[in-house]
């Protein structure tokens, strides 16, 4: 699925509800605890604060998702072309970032 696909199918979805889209900020503050969900369960899983006994099992998945879900809701709502703004963005670090780290040696990228 392109990005202006998912923009489009979360404007669908959001256009059957007389509310529409939050304000910018309050979806700011959604992200945010989006990102808190997101960062509950990495530590759960890679960090020092194991889940307690009888908690429920995170998906990171879905957890990065609810992000991308409200990303979208928000560029929509500032009419954003994500699609346009994340092409223009990896032009950007292929430029900048170029030798910024340590390449792969073509034996290496081979067995991916």
């Amino acid at each position: 699925m392109e990005i202006r696909d998912m923009q489009q199918e979360v404007d669908q979805w959001i256009g059957q509800f007389e509310e529409g889209y939050w304000h910018p900020l309050s979806m700011l503050a959604r992200m945010t605890e989006e990102v808190g969900e997101l960062a509950r369960e990495v530590n759960h899983i890679y960090g020092q604060k194991p889940k307690k006994s009888g908690e429920n099992e995170g998906d990171l998945a879905l957890e990065l998702a609810d992000i991308l879900f409200i990303i979208i809701c928000m560029a929509n709502s500032l009419e954003l072309d994500l699609e346009t703004a994340f092409k223009e963005m990896m032009e950007k670090y292929r430029q900048r970032d170029s030798e910024r780290w340590t390449r792969k040696s073509e034996s290496d990228s081979s067995r991916e």
